[in-house]
């Protein structure tokens, strides 16, 4: 029997899940619209919502194979009292809940501040909500105090032309109103569109709810990073209101409009800023993090907090788009929130968690349901004086074993809860008996073979000399663990148009070299001294690496090949009848005469149009086919490309993308520029946590199920996700699917097994459990929201759909899920208001402005400005993003380095980091110093008037404009301010998965243009729109809905 067969062994029938490709249904339905814009974060405990897993529904066919493979607030209730009289100028959605007085407060004339209490307070909320009381913001002299209620209407804000005038202007069709003459980016697609439900590879949209109000218009927050600003304060410039939309009617207690020309002028500072929810986050909600509560919404990503394993997984293993689930699909539905799950299996642990202890059971092995196979976890319920228990994702119950026997205390509680982890924590680990092993043999210890590309390329950039260099002090941080006595091993490949294999043993006196020339049919020539321990053979390795280069120091190969390399490494592990990774290290199109040769097809003009996808996808199938093959024997690719020109990433990338592995891509490679950042990523490659060869397999109680799988992987059933090997850096997102009625009592309740061989070579399982609420009201769901894990996602799903439908669908089908969302909390959650309002629910406040980061992005939207193979490497790094990096890759992070910090004593001691500011231009001071990373680039802005003695202590230069801009490192100066500048970039080098490039920009150089694409709250170009104007246009969407 198949050992994976053996491992799950027969599930229920019906309990599979569907097809990866299908149900793209709740992904990017039609928006319904719900305005509200709220101006300070606010933070809001997590509401009490069941969390529960569903066993699976009816099978359905196994998923495509071609696939892929940043959080918002938690929602919390606040007490409506205090925010009354901490917010100003903005709604709050779960506050308006049950409000029946609209509470929208225009701007007033001036900048006169109202009278303290001049505005009523909220009412109180339902008893079901929970309150969770919040410190009172101090109010400075001179600003206005905090009003309860809703922005300004945006047509007063941005000085809009009356319905009248624009009778003979712009049609409802456009995508939003003209900024400055230019229309906006795309055009509008009609209402309730998207992609036809009948067709699997489209996203089945809602039709648009039949509203009675007109959508209000957006309502700015007045909120600030320094504070809230004054009431009477400017609005910045917008675009043109959208034509027919009328102005706001004013609420009760409202104060005087201004004038057209007082308000003529949108304020981006007024809008909700990811900066200061993420703050605010930071400030209420660091610290210990108990996860006891069912349903109970985690920190932001971005925010410090130390997990405390009580029962439920931490936000770091698993995170849930929401922890509130509906209790009717309809309401799903209709609401469209998509629910997913992003799942880190093995995730890096900060500094006072504790890992997932290892349960030994002996040749018991783990206690599981006899029915759906679930493990032991903390939420079986056992009955019958503990003789029984029940499954919570089933409701089967089965017998304890024996061996596994203990009584009950009074509660109902076995009396070794809390000696067994498997009964008190979220995560934990078992040892897997033989019975997980595959043909009942133990395994052997996984192996790390490179394998280098010596042709002219690659010897000429000198990656080739670099890597030798390296490959000494890069082992040393191999896993040590030992089973058995048994230790990790490494083995050496090189190749260019032929094969060479090297006989490391440490008896040798010498390394030996074995070539194969007969590439079409690769086999394995050295039966023993391939994989070597690299201690023992320590002195060999270190002449071999001093060999390569010398040896191919003259090659003049330009035509290379690729797929036999990848087959020998694979017949290498085969022949060691062990698993393990291949490092390849490639540098061009493989057009030799061999298999996997590929032809050029570098059409850049098509990126950006609707024959896209032809360049996005595979030319061939072999690649697909060897990563199958490479998948089912448990051999890692992780390939690291430097091209200088195109190779295919689209192509030869899929056996990283079906193996697990990572792609890394160093364009124009140059040893003394990109060499640290290659060396480092090799480093951290290897250092990691590795689980080899694991199946995944996530179970839900009735009435859920999984349905979309989004990562690096490969699924040969629509249940079980394979890879040969996941790390700490790599997550995977699945798309929920609610097809039948929950119950408060029950929950959802979800599970999530891995399967793996530990670096030591031990086979184990790792099990992540996670208990949802369930909720009846559609405010309670809004509430208990996590928009990075949304935004992961909604990323994820519109990536993979990238080689399936055209750049506009998918833009389309974003925006009308966006409106929809937001129209449905408008319609059903928000108090009465103008129709001339946004209204924003909190714990979503930045869905408008993270969509448009979306949309905006590399991966989706890259033109004919990026080369293919650059988009392609964007679009395999988003598939493997947990949510913390798909945060930074939607919002960069732009840090002030002149603002205060406290100084470090040493280059790699910790260092409290500035706070960052919002990532538009109008944060950037000439006399400032600014670093922008998205996790994949990094940039260093230097103003031209920065302080001579600052550009002298760091570049040792007298001014910025004599700065060697080219420089990828800063120099290594004597003094405190050039050892605090590196201290800060190490430190921000060390969050994120891969090493960044730093890359030096001063204003008005040929760079700034690159620097300025990662504003992301700016307008880059006639094909993106900046925050305001798509605010403007989404604004617009929702108001189609809504009428």
């Amino acid at each position: 029997m198949n050992p994976n067969d053996q491992y799950f062994q027969q599930q229920q029938p019906g309990y599979g899940a569907p097809a990866l490709g299908q149900n793209y249904g709740g992904m990017l339905a039609p928006p319904t619209r719900t305005p509200v814009m709220q101006n300070q974060p606010q933070q809001f405990p997590p509401s009490n919502g069941p969390n529960s897993m569903n066993p699976y529904g009816q099978p359905s066919p196994r998923p495509p194979m071609a696939q892929y493979g940043h959080s918002p607030l938690p929602p919390q209730a606040t007490n409506p009292h205090q925010l009354a009289q901490q917010m100003g100028g903005m709604n709050l959605g779960d506050n308006s809940l049950k409000s029946p007085v609209p509470s929208m407060y225009p701007p007033m004339n001036g900048n006169v501040s109202p009278a303290p209490g001049s505005f009523p307070p909220r009412h109180p909320m339902a008893s079901n909500l929970q309150a969770s009381p919040m410190p009172p913001q101090p109010i400075t002299p001179g600003m206005a105090p905090p009003r309860p209620g809703l922005m300004p209407p945006m047509q007063q804000q941005m000085g809009l032309a009356s319905p009248q005038q624009y009778q003979n202007g712009p049609g409802m069709d456009n995508m939003g109103p003209p900024v400055n003459g230019q229309q906006f980016a795309s055009p509008r697609p009609p209402m309730g569109a998207g992609f036809p439900a009948s067709q699997p590879s489209g996203f089945p949209g809602h039709p648009p709810m039949p509203f009675q109000q007109q959508p209000p218009v957006q309502q700015q927050p007045q909120q600030q990073q320094g504070g809230y600003d004054s009431m009477g304060s400017r609005y910045p410039s917008s675009p043109s209101y959208p034509p027919g939309m009328s102005g706001p009617i004013p609420g009760p207690n409202s104060q005087p409009m201004p004038s057209q020309q007082q308000a003529r002028r949108l304020d981006p500072d007024q809008m909700p800023s990811a900066i200061q929810v993420m703050e605010d986050d930071k400030r209420s909600r660091s610290g210990p993090f108990a996860t006891n509560q069912k349903g109970l919404v985690p920190p932001l990503v971005t925010t410090p907090f130390v997990t405390q394993d009580q029962g439920n997984s931490g936000p770091r293993f698993v995170r849930s788009s929401m922890y509130s689930v509906p209790a009717l699909p309809d309401m799903m539905k209709q609401t469209a929130v998509p629910f997913g799950l992003v799942i880190s299996p093995f995730a890096q642990l900060e500094e006072g968690e504790q890992p997932p202890p290892v349960v030994d059971m002996g040749e018991l092995g783990p206690v599981r349901c006899g029915r759906c196979k679930a493990y032991m976890c903390p939420f079986m319920q056992f009955i019958d004086g503990g003789r029984r228990f029940q499954c919570p994702f089933c409701k089967a119950t089965s017998e304890v074993p024996a061996e596994y026997f203990q009584h009950l205390d009074h509660t109902g509680m076995r009396m070794d809860k809390y000696q067994r982890p498997e009964l008190c924590l979220g995560s934990y680990e078992f040892v897997g008996t033989k019975d997980y092993c595959r043909n009942n043999v133990f395994p052997k210890p996984p192996a790390y073979i490179f394998v280098l590309d010596v042709s002219y390329n690659n010897v000429k950039s000198g990656l080739v000399h670099l890597l030798c260099q390296n490959i000494k002090s890069i082992l040393q941080g191999l896993p040590r663990e030992s089973i058995n006595g048994q230790k990790s091993r490494v083995g050496f490949i090189t190749y260019s148009k032929e094969v060479h294999f090297y006989n490391i043993k440490s008896s040798l006196a010498q390394p030996q070299m074995m070539v194969v020339g007969d590439v079409e049919d690769m086999f394995m020539p050295l039966l023993d001294g391939f994989l070597c321990d690299p201690v023992e053979s320590e002195n060999i390795i270190d002449q071999l690496m001093v060999q390569i280069p010398a040896m191919f120091a003259d090659s003049r190969e330009t035509e290379t090949i690729l797929g036999p390399a990848i087959k020998a490494g694979l017949e290498a592990l085969k022949a060691a009848e062990c698993v393990g990774k291949l490092l390849v290290f490639h540098s061009s199109l493989p057009i030799a005469e061999a298999p996997g040769r590929l032809k050029s097809r570098d059409e850049r003009k098509l990126l950006g149009t609707e024959k896209e996808k032809t360049v996005l996808s595979p030319q061939t199938t072999f690649y697909n086919q060897l990563g199958q093959e490479c998948a089912g024997f448990g051999c890692r690719i992780d390939l690291f490309v430097a091209n200088n020109a195109f190779v295919d990433l689209a192509t030869i990338g899929q056996v990283a993308r079906l193996t697990g592995g990572q792609v890394y891509k160093y364009t124009y490679f140059q040893a003394d520029l990109d060499g640290e950042r290659l060396v480092e990523d090799v480093r951290r490659n290897v250092e990691q946590t590795v689980a080899f060869d694991s199946i995944m397999r996530v179970r839900t109680s009735t009435g859920v199920r999984p349905v979309d799988f989004y990562g690096h992987f490969f699924m040969s059933n629509t249940t079980d996700v394979e890879t040969a090997g996941i790390d700490s850096d790599q997550a995977m997102t699945i798309e929920i699917k609610h097809d039948d009625k929950l119950t408060d009592e029950d929950g959802v309740y979800i599970q999530v097994a891995v399967l793996f061989t530990s670096p030591g070579g031990q086979r184990r399982l790792r099990i992540h459990n996670l208990a949802l609420s369930v909720c009846n009201q559609m405010a309670d769901l809004y509430r208990s929201c996590d928009l990075d894990t949304v935004m992961n996602l909604l990323m994820k799903q519109s990536v993979t759909k990238l080689t399936e439908s055209t750049p506009k669908q998918i833009r389309d089908v974003l925006i009308n899920r966006s409106a929809q969302i937001l129209a449905c909390y408008r319609k059903n959650c928000a108090s009465p208001s103008s129709p001339g309002q946004l209204i924003l629910p909190e714990c979503m406040k930045l869905l408008p402005l993270y969509i448009n980061c979306l949309l905006n992005c590399d991966a989706l939207s890259g033109g004919s400005d990026m080369s293919i193979d650059d988009r392609t490497f964007n679009m395999f790094a988003v598939q493997t993003m947990h949510v913390g990096a798909s945060l930074a890759y939607l919002y960069p992070r732009l840090v002030p380095l002149l603002e205060s910090s406290t100084p470090a004593a040493a280059e790699d001691s910790p260092l409290m980091l500035p706070s960052p500011v919002r990532c538009t231009v109008d944060k950037l001071r000439d006399d400032g110093v600014y670093c922008l990373d998205n996790g994949i680039h990094m940039f260093l802005w230097i103003g031209l008037s920065v302080s001579p003695e600052w550009i002298h202590g760091v570049f040792n230069t007298n001014s910025a404009a004599q700065i060697d801009i080219d420089r990828t490192k800063l120099l290594e100066l004597d003094n405190a301010r050039s050892q605090e500048v590196r201290c800060v970039i190490n430190q921000l080098r060390s969050t994120r998965q891969r090493h960044m490039r730093l890359t030096l920009v001063r204003p008005r150089d040929k760079l700034e243009f690159v620097f300025r694409k990662f504003l992301v709250e700016d307008k880059h170009g006639d094909a993106s729109s900046s925050y305001v104007d798509f605010l403007c246009h989404l604004h617009k969407e929702i108001r189609n809905l809504l009428n």
